[in-house]
């Protein structure tokens, strides 16, 4: 069983991959978005590539626990891979992952341009970790 984590943005999508017995979750790539067509077609790849079996999608909550405007783009993003790719999509919180991507950068002293580079891909690694880790608990 392999998974693949999304962080999905306006400009990119953050990808990252478990490994294949599902405990670790790597930070794998990110994709700058153009068309959504395209979008699918490289998110197809990904997981044809490494055979994922499922995806998560991070689901960003207000803090109240909300969902708003960008959250149900999330969810509407997240249908419509569950459609075109045929595989289980799953949510999850998201709340606070790039921050904790970003301090965690910043107190490896990363520069912001590398920071720039690799944020989105350790959001989804942070986002995919989470979710594999709440699964194996219950």
């Amino acid at each position: 069983m392999r998974w693949m984590g999304l962080d999905y943005g306006d400009r990119r999508i953050g990808v990252a991959l478990s490994d294949e017995l599902g405990w670790t979750a790597q930070g794998h790539t990110v994709l700058e978005r153009r068309k959504p067509e395209d979008d699918m077609e490289k998110l197809r790849m990904i997981a044809k590539e490494f055979g994922v079996t499922e995806i998560v999608v991070g689901l960003p909550k207000n803090m109240n626990g909300s969902i708003g405007p960008r959250g149900e783009l999330c969810q509407a993003f997240a249908e419509e891979i569950r459609a075109k790719l045929g595989l289980p999509v799953h949510m999850w919180d998201e709340r606070l992952t790039t921050v904790a991507a970003e301090k965690t950068l910043l107190s490896a002293d990363v520069s912001r341009k590398k920071r720039k580079q690799v944020i989105d891909k350790m959001a989804a690694a942070l986002i995919l970790q989470g979710y594999m880790d709440a699964k194996s608990k219950g």
